[in-house]
């Protein structure tokens, strides 16, 4: 039998499974790159603003370190998309990588693979079809981001250079996603895999951006975010720099064809350490292995919550240099809600950081859909444990974890902006009061994952459409200026803009009173259905 047979079915297969989280995810990114042009465009009316406003940023190494260097400050494209390029191959990278891993090692531990290989299957059907559905994803979202930024106003050979940026990033962890496939049992440890290839790149191109001598600068070309920075869109357009990933992208996916021929179906290469013949007393409730289950990836999202945290804090008292017509004042004031520029700045990082902690609440309450459909929850519920200790094991992770995050990137903003501006006393409870107001929007998108997985868990996974949903109308309704019935759909939009706004109890208890509804909405109908 052919090794490739069956591949334009598994293809179809994902296409189908993935009808709605693909389209929404290729729309954020686009709508992302679009907003930010449209919005940028007003902001630098002439080269002497974009001048100012660049070399601001280049001066200072906690944005360079962050967003990257602007190598043509007269740029008006570069200007506008410069947050958007070393961060955003970051986010397409990750995208690309979780795409493969959900279609191959995801599909090998729940076991559909092996049934669906008793049929006629090649053995290299599986990776082939992951790659070919993640490469087009990219691709399709790379061409529209592209077109997107055209109909922009922005010149079209720079905006296909930026396309590209995000399509050759994608690409090469694609391939990375595909040889970590290879090497574990489980899903999760793959995607863990991924995301420190990932991390490990994105601070590699942070430190050779920043570096203040320029001796240094080499190390950014030890990244693939790195490359693809270095096309440089609008600033140049190199174009042969897209071969640098694309060439790694072959090594890995070579690589991954040849380690897929040494194993069997299900079993990774490194073979997992045996556990201890009985269970620790630590585990012997339901929350305490849901505590074992979640706490890698809260520790994880934690390092990094502490580190955004810091950056921001630091960029904070050189925003007010960075942004200097009227315009970009009034724009980073409506996207803050505030008067202080410098407040208005770290209260829209502090929106930014409760997306992110949203993102780590609907994951791990995902986690009851995959523990259910991995029949790992049935034994579990066979025992004295109840459905609700089960279920509210997982959401109190969720809920808690969430907490733990924004507090803990406030606490980070708060020691560094305190330390920048010189009052420390003063910005640690602020920044620790901006970051807990964003709990009840969190709590609230986490609890959507709740109520469908108890109404329906087979579309549990449209939670992230939810959110994408949200991120769009929350992020760029202002922008576009949308009815404010339609802003107020996303729980964001409630969220009292701190520091420097005006505080209201009222929008804060309503959120957290829908929230907990939802849950117990969500409990209550998981008791009355069948497992599975």
């Amino acid at each position: 039998m052919n090794d490739f047979a069956g591949t334009s079915t598994l293809i179809r297969l994902a296409l189908r499974r993935d009808r709605v989280l693909l389209p929404v995810w290729i729309l954020v990114f686009v709508s992302m790159a679009a907003g930010s042009a449209k919005a940028s465009i007003d902001l630098y009316p002439d080269v002497a603003s974009r001048v100012e406003a660049a070399n601001t940023s280049n001066s200072s190494p906690a944005l360079v370190s962050l967003y990257g260097r602007i190598f043509d400050p007269s740029s008006l494209g570069e200007l506008s998309l410069f947050k958007l390029t070393a961060f955003g191959a970051l986010l397409v990278g990750l995208l690309g990588a979780m795409l493969v891993v959900r279609h191959t090692r995801a599909e090998e531990e729940s076991g559909r693979l092996e049934l669906l290989s008793a049929g006629v299957l090649g053995r290299y059907a599986a990776l082939t079809s992951a790659l070919v559905v993640s490469a087009g994803t990219v691709v399709v979202l790379g061409l529209l981001t592209a077109l997107s930024l055209i109909g922009t106003g922005l010149p079209a050979a720079g905006s296909f250079a930026f396309g590209l940026t995000w399509i050759v990033a994608g690409l090469a962890f694609a391939g990375v996603g595909a040889l970590a496939a290879q090497l574990t049992e489980g899903a999760r440890t793959a995607n863990g895999i991924t995301a420190v290839v990932l991390g490990v790149s994105y601070i590699l191109r942070a430190a050779g951006d920043s570096a203040s001598d320029g001796g240094t600068a080499w190390i950014s070309w030890l990244s693939p975010i790195g490359w693809a920075q270095q096309i440089r869109a609008y600033a140049g357009d190199r174009w042969l720099v897209a071969l640098l990933p694309l060439a790694l992208l072959g090594l890995l996916v070579t690589a991954a064809f040849a380690l897929l021929r040494r194993r069997d179906v299900g079993a990774g290469l490194v073979r997992p350490r045996p556990g201890p013949a009985t269970g620790a007393a630590s585990l012997r409730s339901p929350l305490a292995l849901a505590w074992r289950l979640h706490r890698g990836s809260l520790y994880a999202w934690g390092a990094g919550f502490l580190l955004l945290g810091f950056v921001v804090g630091n960029i904070a008292s050189n925003v007010e240099g960075f942004v200097t017509s009227d315009s970009a004042r009034d724009m980073v004031e409506k996207l803050g809600g505030v008067n202080g520029i410098t407040d208005a700045f770290l209260s829209t990082e502090m929106g930014m950081l409760g997306l992110l902690a949203s993102a780590f609440g609907i994951q791990a309450a995902l986690r009851l859909r995959s523990e259910e459909t991995a029949l790992r929850a049935e034994p579990l519920l066979a025992t004295g444990v109840s459905r609700y200790q089960w279920l509210a094991s997982h959401v109190l992770m969720a809920l808690l974890g969430t907490g733990v995050l924004v507090l803990v990137g406030g606490l980070g903003s708060g020691i560094s902006s305190g330390a920048s501006l010189g009052n420390m006393g003063r910005q640690v409870p602020r920044m620790l009061a901006a970051a807990a107001v964003q709990l009840p929007a969190i709590w609230l998108v986490t609890a959507l994952v709740v109520l469908l997985f108890g109404l329906a868990p087979k579309l549990v996974i449209g939670a992230w459409a939810l959110f994408g949903a949200f991120v769009l109308i929350g992020q760029f309704g202002p922008l576009f200026d949308l009815p404010q019935g339609l802003m107020d759909v996303s729980p964001y939009a409630h969220t009292p803009r701190l520091p420097g706004g005006d505080f209201s109890a009222t929008p804060v208890v309503v959120l957290a009173a829908i929230a907990a509804a939802l849950l117990l909405t969500g409990a209550t109908t998981f008791r009355r259905r069948d497992i599975g």
